[in-house]
């Protein structure tokens, strides 16, 4: 496909070949993954900034990044195409509800890290059952239908739950500490792309492991340089390491934002039922392609 020619008219799909759909999600790539691990961190200090610094507690908390979550999620959703500014915007404000959720259920509701950990893992298997069931792709960067998006922005807020779970466990029931808990992690990412490289296990499998634990990690990098000394961070506090790391994730999004203007993402094929064959909803704006 060489170029494209036209917008297909109303929102249904044509059933000619020549029927694509724009693409609403990323490549995964390296400046993927350092989106990601940033705003992550920034979902994390953000969070304490809100519940703990600011006193207003894990539940109101909860409810407020929920309630953004919303809203930036329905922009998402009723984008046309990539805009790497509203794409991020999701993946923060899932780290900020995801850490909040996780508070809640491990602090305030007294689960416990573990407790917490298993139902978030439950919650998160359901969403993945539901997904093959549906019939929708599990490849994420060929997703384009809006069933297949919804159950994509679900899945990574409980990854992102599941997350600040994981890294909390291991930094304080097993008092391994906030550096190290980062190195532990840094490490299992590091086997993830040896694995990616050197086995033939799944990729979408590789990716989910890497999203999840790319959560801990980024929240454990944020309370290096948030907490106190004596907790094993460098003291700069919520407010500064929450005001570092936008400054540092609006950088990145310009960077991706020229990047895709400059080389604009290929559409992907008009949307079809992975079980059935039958034509889907899709999640973007539906074009027509000339050779």
């Amino acid at each position: 496909m060489s170029s494209l020619a036209h917008e297909s008219a109303g929102s249904g799909v044509s059933e000619h070949s020549t029927s694509y759909v724009m693409r609403k999600l990323p490549h995964v790539t390296v400046v993927f993954w350092i989106l990601k691990i940033v705003a992550t961190t920034l979902g994390e200090t953000a969070g304490d900034l809100l519940g703990i610094t600011l006193n207003v507690g894990y539940l109101l908390s909860g409810l407020i990044y929920l309630a953004l979550f919303a809203v930036a999620v329905a922009v998402q959703m009723n984008a046309r195409r990539f805009h790497p500014a509203v794409f991020w915007t999701v993946i923060a404000l899932t780290s900020t509800a995801g850490t909040e959720i996780s508070d809640f259920l491990n602090r305030t509701g007294g689960l416990g890290y573990t407790n917490g950990a298993l139902i978030l893992t439950s919650c998160l298997a359901i969403v993945f059952l539901v997904w093959w069931r549906t019939g929708q792709t599990l490849d994420v960067e060929n997703v384009a239908t809006f069933k297949g998006e919804i159950l994509y922005w679900i899945a990574i807020l409980f990854s992102n739950s599941l997350g600040t779970s994981s890294g909390d466990f291991l930094a304080d029931d097993l008092d391994v500490g906030f550096r190290n808990g980062f190195l532990i992690f840094a490490g299992l990412m590091v086997l993830l792309l040896a694995a990616r490289y050197l086995t033939k296990v799944n990729r979408m499998v590789l990716f989910w492991l890497a999203f999840i634990l790319t959560r801990p990690l980024g929240a454990t990098a944020g309370d290096s340089l948030s907490k106190p000394l004596a907790q094993g961070g460098l003291n700069w506090g919520t407010e500064w390491t929450s005001l570092t790391l936008l400054t540092v994730l609006i950088g990145l999004i310009v960077y991706q934002t020229v990047q895709v203007r400059r080389h604009p993402l290929d559409p992907l094929p008009a949307p079809v039922n992975r079980r059935t064959g039958q034509p889907e909803r899709p999640n973007g704006q539906v074009v027509g392609a000339v050779s």
